[in-house]
């Protein structure tokens, strides 16, 4: 599958620039065990990069332009590094020229360069395509242009971009795994510190599958920036009533209960959720640890009635997914993942199991809702790196 989207990735730059791509990068996209929405509220998560990728293939040139193919989307935009850049109405392209103002702003430099890439990340599933996308082209500018950025630098520019130039409040969590994953281990992620470590993914007999909804969202759309306000409304009363309480994390449900009716039911709620999920994300990286699947299935379900009825950010057919993936035979755990609204849900079934689940959610979802459900068996895998640059002329 990699090397089939890296071909299509330099046929495609062939095709438009009529020219060889000198090098050729990967970035992931990402799965998360647990931890949804805390990333923004102090929290701990428990991301790993995945086997599907933005494939960039790229030239340097001698210009002041930066020019782009996106070959999913059979558009081009370009623009001249020597000048400032702000939003346009091509949204896709913000995502990267947020990441150039961003580098532009702390005073690095960059030259020409012809760009095409594709992806295998389905687009609107939760999976990260967007962080791929901003952190990839990070990542070339750093490698390519010699920026001496370091990881953490480089995620950061990606959420920056994302903040910046497409609007969307979107926490660390994404772009951090994109570039910090390693092959079959997971990362505890501190989002307020950025502190983090690994635990090897430790599921022997299990697989990890998505369930693709084909309900699909955009964070624009989806109510993602509603939920940050009625967080921060919570935030705002716990902190005026316990100012010495640093991080959300570290405010018990007991001061949460105290101040229910002072913040009102919906803002109790979401709060509620995100301090027991950030609870559930230690207790599930201890399950990882151990190889206690049985533990770690029932967290994911917690994850998911806390999504669905506390945040409120699931919807009929992904409830419905995971009511019906729950009632089948090998299933330890299963759940909405991503920011809500549609997307996947992943589940995590004994290998013995996959295809007769498949079959038989597939078959139920269609009957349900007259809507093809899609299947993504996920490996977990690197963070963005180059592929080997000696072989990628052929």
């Amino acid at each position: 599958m990699k090397e089939k989207l890296i071909q299509n990735t330099k046929d495609a730059f062939r095709f438009v620039f009529e020219t060889e791509p000198e090098r050729i990068f990967l970035a992931p996209g990402r799965i998360n065990i647990i931890g949804e929405h805390v990333d923004y509220s102090d929290g701990f998560v428990l991301p790993a990069a995945i086997d599907k990728h933005i494939c960039f293939a790229v030239r340097k040139t001698d210009d002041a332009e930066i020019t782009f193919f996106a070959k999913d989307f059979n558009d081009t935009f370009s623009f001249n590094v020597n000048e400032k850049q702000s939003p346009v109405s091509k949204i896709w392209a913000n995502y990267l020229l947020g990441v150039f103002n961003a580098i532009q702003e702390i005073g690095k430099e960059v030259g020409g360069l012809q760009i095409a890439f594709s992806s295998n990340i389905p687009m609107g599933s939760g999976l990260s395509s967007s962080a791929a996308l901003e952190c990839g082209f990070a990542f070339l500018l750093n490698e390519i242009f010699s920026l001496n950025l370091d990881k953490k630098e480089l995620a950061v520019i990606g959420q920056k971009s994302e903040h910046t130039f497409v609007g969307v409040k979107c926490g660390i969590m994404d772009q951090f795994a994109s570039v910090f994953g390693k092959e079959h281990q997971v990362i505890m992620l501190d989002c307020n510190s950025l502190e983090h470590q690994y635990f090897e993914a430790n599921l022997e007999g299990y697989s990890l599958v998505l369930f693709d909804s084909c309900v699909k969202h955009t964070h624009l759309t989806s109510g993602y920036n509603d939920r940050r306000k009625d967080v921060d409304r919570g935030k705002k009363v716990l902190g005026e009533r316990f100012p010495e309480v640093e991080k959300f994390r570290d405010f018990s449900i007991e001061m949460l209960d105290e101040l229910k009716d002072e913040m009102g039911e919906i803002s109790y709620k979401r709060c509620r959720y995100l301090l027991d999920e950030i609870e559930r994300v230690q207790k599930a990286a201890e399950a990882l640890a151990k190889g206690d699947v049985s533990s770690l299935g029932n967290l994911l379900i917690e994850t998911h009635n806390g999504l669905s009825t506390e945040f409120e950010v699931s919807c009929d057919e992904l409830d419905f997914m995971v009511e019906k993936t729950l009632q089948e035979n090998g299933v330890a755990g299963a759940r909405i993942m991503g920011g809500g609204f549609g997307g996947c849900s992943i589940n995590l079934i004994k290998d013995k199991n996959v295809d007769l689940v498949i079959e038989t959610i597939a078959n139920q979802y269609k009957k349900a809702f007259d809507i093809e459900m899609k299947v993504y068996r996920v490996k977990i895998s690197d963070g963005i790196n180059e592929y080997n640059r000696n072989e990628i002329i052929v």
